[in-house]
Formats: C-alpha cells, sequence, structure tokens
C-alpha cells in the first residue's frame, strides 16, 4: 500500500511540472446588465484551468520556473451561447538576480468571438478545428511561450511560434474574424506570420539583445543600458524598409513605459541619438520618449 501512495505521489507531482503556464485570467461581463454573470464565472473558471493545466510543450517546469501572465477578456454583447468580447493578453520574465518582471506581451486582441455553453468542456486538438474560444486561448498560449524563449536563446521560440500558426491556419476555416488576411492587417494571421517571417527579423533580435542587457543589470548597470540602446537602435533597420510596422508596434506596447524608467535613471549615457531613433521607429510613444531626460 505504501509503494502504492508513494507511486501516486510521484505521478500527481510529475504532472503537476508538466505544466508551463501561470496564467491569471479574468472575464469581466459588467456591460451585460441581464446576463447571468454565473455562466462567465464558470467560462474564467474553465479556461484558468485549460491554459494552466495544459502540459503545452512537454518541457518540464518547476513552478517557479513558469511564465507569469495574464488574459483579460471583457464581453461586450451576447446572443444566447455566442459572445463577443476581446482579449488582452500580457506576460513578463524575471530579469536575472533581481525580483523585477519585464513586460514581454502586451496585446490587445479586438477580434474575438466565441460560443460557450456553460460546464462543457475546452478540449485544444492542434489538427482540428473545434472553437474558436479553445483555438484563441491555445494561439496566445504558443505566443506567450515563444516570446518568453525568444528572449533569453535567440529564435529559441520557433517551435511554439510554428505551432501558433499552425493552430492561425486551422482556425481559418472556422470563419471567425481575426484569423485571416482580409480580416485588417492588425490580427492574429499577421502577428504569427510576422514573427516567423525574415523580413522582421530585427525585432526577434532586438527582443534577445535588450532582455540579454536587463540580465547584466546586477553586474555592470552601465553596460546593461548601453547594451538595451544598441538593441533598441537596431530596430532602426526595420523601420527605414518598413515603417511603423505593426510588430514593432507591439514590441513597444509592452516596452514602452520600461524603456523610459531604464533611461531616466542610473548611470548617465549618452541617449540624444537613442530618443532620435525612438521618435523615429515609433512616434506613437512620442508623448513618453520626451520623457527621457537627464
Amino acid at each position: 500500500m505504501n509503494k502504492i501512495i508513494t507511486f501516486l505521489l510521484l505521478l500527481t507531482f510529475g504532472l503537476s511540472q508538466a505544466q508551463q503556464l501561470n496564467c491569471t485570467v479574468t472575464v469581466n461581463a459588467q456591460k451585460l446588465s441581464n446576463a447571468n454573470q454565473q455562466v462567465f464565472k464558470t467560462l474564467e473558471t474553465s479556461i484558468s484551468e485549460f491554459v494552466n493545466k495544459t502540459d503545452w510543450t512537454g518541457q518540464t517546469f518547476k513552478q517557479n520556473e513558469k511564465i507569469n501572465c495574464s488574459m483579460y477578456i471583457t464581453v461586450s454583447s451576447n446572443s444566447a451561447d455566442q459572445f463577443t468580447a476581446t482579449i488582452q493578453v500580457q506576460s513578463s520574465r524575471p530579469v536575472f538576480n533581481s525580483s523585477y518582471a519585464s513586460p514581454v506581451l502586451n496585446y490587445n486582441d479586438k477580434d474575438f468571438s466565441f460560443r460557450y455553453t456553460e460546464f462543457e468542456n475546452l478540449i485544444f486538438n492542434p489538427t482540428t478545428f473545434d472553437s474558436n474560444l479553445v483555438s484563441v486561448i491555445a494561439f496566445y498560449s504558443y505566443v506567450i511561450l515563444g516570446m518568453d524563449s525568444d528572449t533569453f536563446v535567440l529564435e529559441s521560440g520557433n517551435p511554439n511560434f510554428e505551432i501558433a500558426q499552425n493552430i492561425s491556419n486551422v482556425a481559418q476555416q472556422g470563419g471567425s474574424k481575426g484569423w485571416g488576411q482580409t480580416d485588417g492587417n492588425q490580427n492574429r494571421y499577421f502577428l504569427i506570420n510576422d514573427i516567423l517571417s525574415p523580413a522582421f527579423k530585427q525585432v526577434r533580435q532586438t527582443m534577445y539583445d535588450y532582455h540579454t542587457g536587463l540580465d547584466l543589470m546586477s553586474q555592470d548597470l552601465k553596460a546593461s543600458k548601453e547594451k538595451i540602446k544598441g538593441s533598441l537602435i537596431n530596430l532602426a533597420k526595420l523601420n527605414a524598409s518598413r515603417p511603423n510596422a505593426f510588430l514593432t508596434r507591439v514590441f513597444f506596447d509592452a516596452k514602452s513605459d520600461e524603456i523610459v524608467s531604464i533611461f531616466s535613471g542610473g548611470p548617465s549615457i549618452t541617449i540624444s541619438d537613442l530618443v532620435d531613433n525612438l521618435n523615429k521607429i515609433s512616434p506613437l510613444n512620442s508623448s513618453k520618449w520626451v520623457l527621457i531626460k537627464y
């Protein structure tokens, strides 16, 4: 009997380490005044369990190694079991030898519609389209995993990004908005295809170099800032051929506030060229770049 109990405990422990995400899920349906709010509480719990208990990669993560992330779903309308919503997806990763978590992804998807019946099982099959709800959640789970991996080893997120791309391709047959080229130029289709496109390799190089710089902060703060500065100026190469690129905007949506903070304190480095380049690369954030001062 003791051997059986020990085996079950080891099995349970092993399974508990097979998940890679530590995701906080929120479903906000306050705009629906006459809706049954309990349905959304159930949905919130179901998505949370789906994301956090699924083994997305087969890799073993310790509890403190799981990727901290969040999905904030705002439901704006519904008709029976059909819902229209937005989903804000965020993730962060720890900086070496610090208690600070650096934002990696902060993306607001406004093309999120889905069907849901209370207590239905959320099951992911990468080769078939069964539910837009499951496809969108699985897609962003793999994007989070890929982006996190890219910050540690250059382009190591490819296996996860390729699964996300496959989810996108398969989901197109469902007809929901956000998966196709004809749904606008800022959606899931373009997000994952741009990430994997060699034309936007500077963004992924910057992601890696930027976070390498952050990890140097505990050793040499000035060298760290120079490294981060160089990573940002590298985006000027992409901006010269593809100004105001979608993927560049996705990067700065996550990083703009952090960049201001990094270069507004600590040891002084030359920042005039950095600010000039930031204003060219990301003019939408010019009101923030003006705050970088010494």
